[in-house]
């Protein structure tokens, strides 16, 4: 009798087991932050969202908001851009397609000023890097061609007038490998390593050199060895071949990093460089940044109030700090909101900082000041009925994380309580142990802890 019941609790853990590991088994592969919504794609080329739908940036039909990811579309997405109040999306045939707020700018460029929950075709073909600003949208095309719509107040769009369009406009004509939006600004690379921007200058945030409210023409800022951008609210980061990492621009809340605040109102119009090696990924917010090492190591610096750098505390940073200390493959900052996100080398999702809207994915609207998982990377797991009744799983996860085994009585509703947290070792393997309660069923999950 006592075996029997023993194998009923085992298929039922494996009856759990296979329903996790079948509805986790597609890996996250990108992710983009907005204001108060989030977007990532699945490895099946799914594209998800969460958070505010005000203006149907979700792309789902509706302008209800939500905080718990929802599927969009099924297949064939390729890459992601969030902007203020809108979204953009590229799939597979390189067609560009937007959604959300389209009021006064035209920043979805679909010829109209005219707000859609429903993502519209922009371009059919040819598109190769999108970014989204406050409101107006960047991207490429297969030629290194630059293109632009939407909101032109500050010359954004850098086409030598101030006028908004809601038809895309070709800016440059070749060239052009990588594009940022920021609120007011937009930097791009060319081919040869050079650095352009233009728009707002107000905080020197184009690094050329003066305070100049803004320019409506791209101007160059660095001639050579860029390889990477990013545009905050404010502030610009980039990335050198030498893998260093400069910043210019607004520094009130230390997202420059470089240790200083000046009473608060520190900026500056020339690019300075913070870290001197081995940054591989940049992401900039409206006044927080983040950037990877190439130990897969995760940093932040500047403004904290909703916890969007994930050390713990509510209390901006003017230096950089270490949050993760390994497998972190992928940034998004909130585009002028206050929530980060990130992944990890299993293709999980975690985030942090404000969730008002549902932005981090959760199923609250709880903002928190540290990692937490939204979206589990699959795990490789086997099980195995050890003597006097004990329960041992092996999983497959990553080199030095801790994950924590819980359990619950019953899945309706599930009461998930910790039993023991360990770390991978060698190879990734994890052991976890446990006792079932003969008197009950017995349900397990394994989760990986920042």
């Amino acid at each position: 009798m006592k075996t029997k019941r023993n194998l009923i609790q085992i298929c039922l853990l494996c009856a759990v087991l296979l329903q996790a590991l079948s509805s986790g088994a597609q890996t996250v592969t990108k992710i983009a932050a907005g204001t108060s919504h989030s977007l990532f794609l699945k490895s099946d080329g799914s594209f998800w969202a969460m958070g505010d739908n005000t203006y149907g940036q979700l792309g789902d039909g509706t302008y209800n908001n939500t905080n718990r990811p929802e599927q969009v579309l099924a297949t064939n997405i390729t890459a992601i851009a969030a902007g203020y109040e809108h979204s953009l999306f590229l799939k597979s045939d390189t067609s560009l397609w937007a959604v959300g707020d389209n009021n006064y700018y035209g920043q979805l460029g679909d010829g109209t000023y005219t707000t859609t929950n429903r993502p519209q075709q922009i371009v059919a073909t040819n598109v190769t890097a999108i970014a989204g600003g406050f409101g107006h949208s960047l991207f490429l095309k297969s030629d290194g061609s630059l293109w632009a719509m939407g909101w032109n107040n500050n010359g954004q769009l850098g086409d030598g007038t101030y006028n908004t369009t809601n038809r895309p406009e070709q800016i440059v004509s070749s060239n052009v490998t990588a594009i940022a939006a920021g609120t007011y600004h937009s930097l791009f690379l060319k081919k040869d390593g050079s650095l352009w921007g233009m728009g707002d200058n107000y905080y020197g945030q184009l690094g050329e050199g003066t305070y100049q409210n803004w320019t409506n023409q791209p101007e160059l800022i660095v001639s050579n060895n860029v390889t990477a951008i990013a545009a905050g609210g404010f502030h610009s980061l980039f990335i050198k071949s030498d893998t260093s990492l400069w910043a210019m621009g607004w520094n009130e809340y230390g997202e420059l990093g470089d240790g200083t605040s000046d009473n608060g109102y520190y900026e500056t119009n020339r690019p300075e460089q913070i870290v001197s090696t081995n940054v591989t990924a940049i992401a900039a917010g409206t006044y927080h940044s983040l950037f990877i090492k190439s130990d897969g190591s995760l940093w932040a610096m500047g403004y904290n109030p909703d916890g969007e750098l994930g050390d713990g505390t509510i209390n901006n940073k003017f230096s950089p700090e270490p949050i993760v200390s390994n497998n972190v493959t992928a940034i998004a900052a909130g585009s002028y909101g206050y929530h980060s996100l990130f992944l990890k080398t299993d293709g999980s999702l975690w985030g942090m900082g404000q969730n008002t809207s549902g932005q981090l994915g959760d199923g609250t609207t709880t903002s928190t000041n540290r990692p937490e998982l939204i979206v589990a990377g699959p795990l490789q797991l086997s099980i195995q009925l050890l003597s006097g009744g004990n329960v041992r799983l092996s999983c497959v996860g990553l080199v030095g994380t801790d994950y924590a085994l819980d359990r619950s009585f019953s899945l309706s509703p599930a009461n998930w309580v910790p039993q023991v947290t360990n770390p991978a070792g060698a190879g990734g393997v994890l052991v976890l142990t446990n006792t079932p309660n003969p008197a009950t069923n017995n349900f397990w999950r394994v989760r990986s802890v920042p």
